[in-house]
């Protein structure tokens, strides 16, 4: 019996940025769940990555309906950092990833084993939507940055998930930030909401954001429009730029029947020195009381 001949299809991109850029948000973890889907019904909630040869790589895929959703995995053959990628995924088909770094500019280009259920010309749609989204992500991000935070909390997600968003639980764990942390609005899809506190002075400060998704038990975003200040909602001006467009992603994942509550803080721009520090400090205590709640 004639062994049936290998089908290889190849998408490719150029993204405005530099190669050690583009290699940091196609190997990082907490850059992976941002862009790793083919469209807008679909998200990553996590995503595991040991870049070297021999390393194994797991990004979970999910339908936002919570219809669909599998591992896509595989073992790493080959790494030349900022240059090359090679790999198996564990139905044993291969995968090259090269970058091709020309200044600001960068050239992406994946050659993949097709597999044998679908058309050609859906899987290469598929994946070259993928490195699409992936080319948005990285040119939409300017000087970015991603702050991420996570704990294993001995809970069920959904209980996680229940204590964290209501209204008087919410309030006990995010006093580490603010003794009179709390929230007005709701947590639905495209809802409207303002994380508030009041400063030394009896001011009403904080945040004005929508919620950009919300996956019960599994994922929320928060997308910041602008600052609340003296109970005045900004969302244009030069104080409020640094935060305009940022988001606060919280991912739920189950391990057991607990959750490894992941928090990623994006911003558009790089924050100064000590407000990095602030948050550097104080997440992980709000997620060690969080934390306590949850095992209560």
């Amino acid at each position: 019996m004639q062994k049936k001949e290998k089908t290889f299809i190849t998408v490719s991109t150029k993204i405005e940025a530099p190669v050690q850029k583009v290699w940091d948000f196609w190997t990082q973890p907490n850059h992976i769940i941002n862009w790793n889907f083919a469209s807008d019904d679909w998200f990553c909630p996590w995503a595991k990555n040991d870049i070297r040869e021999g390393g194994k790589f797991v990004w979970r895929m999910e339908a936002k309906d919570g219809s669909f959703g599998f591992d896509f995995s595989g073992t790493y053959n080959f790494v030349k950092e900022k240059e090359q990628i090679e790999e198996t995924l564990d139905d044993e088909r291969k995968v090259k990833i090269t970058f091709r770094g020309e200044g600001d500019e960068t050239h992406v280009k994946e050659v993949f084993e097709a597999e044998n259920e679908n058309p050609i010309e859906m899987q290469k749609k598929g994946w070259q939507a993928i490195l699409n989204n992936f080319k948005k992500y990285v040119e939409a991000s300017g000087t970015m940055e991603n702050i991420h935070f996570e704990i294993l909390i001995d809970a069920k997600p959904e209980k996680v998930y229940k204590i964290m968003l209501a209204h008087k639980t919410y309030r006990e764990w995010t006093k580490i930030f603010n003794p009179t942390s709390h929230y007005k609005g709701s947590w639905e899809k495209e809802s409207k909401i303002l994380f508030i506190g009041i400063d030394e002075n009896g001011n009403e400060g904080g945040m004005v954001s929508r919620i950009k998704e919300n996956i019960p038990n599994q994922f929320v975003s928060i997308e910041h429009l602008g600052l609340l200040e003296n109970g005045v909602e900004k969302t244009s001006g030069p104080e409020v730029e640094p935060w305009s467009g940022g988001l606060e992603n919280y991912t739920f994942t189950d391990q057991n029947g607990k959750t490894l509550l992941k928090v990623d803080m994006i911003t558009k721009t790089k924050l100064d020195e000590n407000m990095s520090s602030y948050f550097t400090e104080t997440w992980p205590k709000a997620l060690e009381k969080l934390k306590t709640i949850c095992e209560q």
